[in-house]
């Protein structure tokens, strides 16, 4: 995906070629420990700045083909858990979700209605 200022060179707006690169909550609080309570994220990049031992979030809604990007900044590992329980993750069974260590990031896209494949960083 090209960078917001190389769509607006070429003649899109500024907010349509922000828009395209996604939405960004910068200052997430992980929550919960299951599917059910943990935080549930709204847009396409979020940064975690604050995890409690055994918290998480949980993916947003999403379409096939779309794709998310998290960054754990937290103090404490985070789960990182399906849009549905039905849903799954890589491997894991659904509505599980798999632990993404502090200072480390992954991209997560969703290929069928049912499964999401995550790309985890070093």
């Amino acid at each position: 995906m090209p960078l917001a200022r190389e769509m607006m060179q070429g003649g899109t707006s500024a907010g349509q070629a922000k828009a395209l690169n996604g939405q960004s909550n910068t200052s997430v609080t992980a929550a919960g420990t299951s599917i059910t309570d943990a935080f549930d994220l709204l847009t396409s990049n979020t940064v975690i700045t604050t995890a409690g031992s055994g918290t998480g979030v949980q993916l947003p809604s999403g379409e096939i083909g779309d794709s998310v990007d998290i960054l754990n900044l937290g103090a404490n590992a985070v789960i990182v858990y399906p849009d549905a329980t039905a849903n799954r993750i890589n491997q894991l069974t659904a509505g599980s979700g798999f632990t993404l260590a502090p200072n480390t990031a992954c991209s997560l896209k969703k290929f069928t209605a049912t499964r999401w494949m995550a790309f985890l960083s070093a």
